[in-house]
């Protein structure tokens, strides 16, 4: 299966979950879960909020900021990945002079039987 970002228009999102300032996505999604490239512009946050369906996996592509995962929190930058696994609450905050780009893989996750 290809996905195409290049066909996906990309949508403005101001306060996500609460948080401040705007940030940029292009989502593809279905049941089992989304990819989204997205940019956290400067001065804004996506606010706390919880997975308590799914593992939420943040790859940093450019900018820095701090994630805030069930209290803990951790440095992001270039290279790295916050995982925000299901059950868990997080936040993620732009934290540089410069937009926090990154790829989110939203992947959901079926109950134990």
């Amino acid at each position: 299966m290809l996905i195409d970002f290049n066909e996906i228009k990309q949508i403005r999102i101001p306060g996500m979950n609460n948080g401040t300032g705007e940030m940029s996505a292009k989502i593809y999604g279905d049941e089992k879960g989304k990819i989204i490239p997205c940019t956290i512009h400067v001065g804004g946050s996506i606010g706390l909020h919880s997975h308590p369906t799914s593992d939420d996996i943040n790859y940093i592509l450019a900018g820095t900021g701090k994630a805030i995962c069930d209290g803990t929190e951790e440095i992001l930058s270039p290279g790295t990945c916050h995982i925000c696994k299901k059950g868990s609450e997080h936040s993620i905050i732009n934290t540089g002079g410069k937009d926090l780009v990154m790829l989110t893989v939203v992947v959901e996750r079926l109950p134990a039987n």
